[in-house]
């Protein structure tokens, strides 16, 4: 592997990532893929399940109480995200299996982390009803997975949503980690990043459907 091939950047980020996505892939992928791109034996897809496994991990964390814990694990997952796409661009070894593999495992990382959280405010001494939080769960997880399959859709229709989402991966994720990470001082801030999931997401989901209404298409 020359110096001319990491002087490009071209592996390290992809045109739909946004601002937040981007700088965990530059600062903070982009110097592990580096140091693992010259093991033989390493696939792009064992480091997607690692990250998956990272993920759901620290979402049954989370449910057991640890925020602090689940928010670390949560952000070395969400780095290590960013490293399998690097590896397997910058060895040549990218292939729709793969990025379907990505794609569809994300989905269980996002869906452990929500369900950790809504667990863990359950545990908590109440700030609000239970069941006010049992519908705040339930719709941020529709909506973060509403996100990435209104995306995949829209695509496979060829249907125009306009410019990547500020409610991408990169921003629950940020979000949700942040909350984790907080609640070692404030327990109760997960329900903020449940409260985020359950409106932004669904309110641009919504506005999707509401774009698609607007173009004539065949089914």
């Amino acid at each position: 592997m020359t110096n001319e091939t990491f002087d490009q950047d071209s592996w390290m980020t992809k045109p739909t990532d946004r601002f937040i996505l981007k700088w965990i892939k530059l600062n903070l992928s982009a110097p592990i893929t580096i140091r693992l791109i010259n093991i033989a034996w390493l696939t792009p897809g064992m480091i997607t399940v690692f990250s998956t496994i990272l993920g759901m991990t620290a979402g049954l964390i989370f449910a057991m109480g640890h925020g602090l814990t689940a928010g670390l694990l949560a952000g070395l997952s969400q780095v290590m995200d960013g490293v399998d796409g690097q590896f397997a661009r910058l060895s040549g070894r990218q292939t729709k299996k793969g990025a379907f593999l990505d794609s569809v495992l994300d989905r269980y990382t996002d869906g452990a982390m929500v369900f950790g959280m809504f667990i863990y405010m359950v545990k908590l001494p109440p700030p609000i009803p239970r069941w006010v939080v049992l519908i705040i769960g339930a719709l941020a997880l529709i909506g973060s997975n509403l996100i990435s399959y209104s995306s995949a859709r829209a695509s496979e229709l060829a249907l125009d949503l306009g410019r990547p989402t500020l409610a991408s991966k990169g921003t629950r994720m940020s979000v949700t980690i942040s909350c984790a990470l907080v609640s070692v001082l404030i327990p109760a801030a997960p329900l903020i990043a449940l409260i985020y999931l359950a409106i932004h997401p669904n309110i641009v989901v919504l506005n999707r459907l509401i774009q698609a209404s607007d173009q004539p298409q065949s089914r």
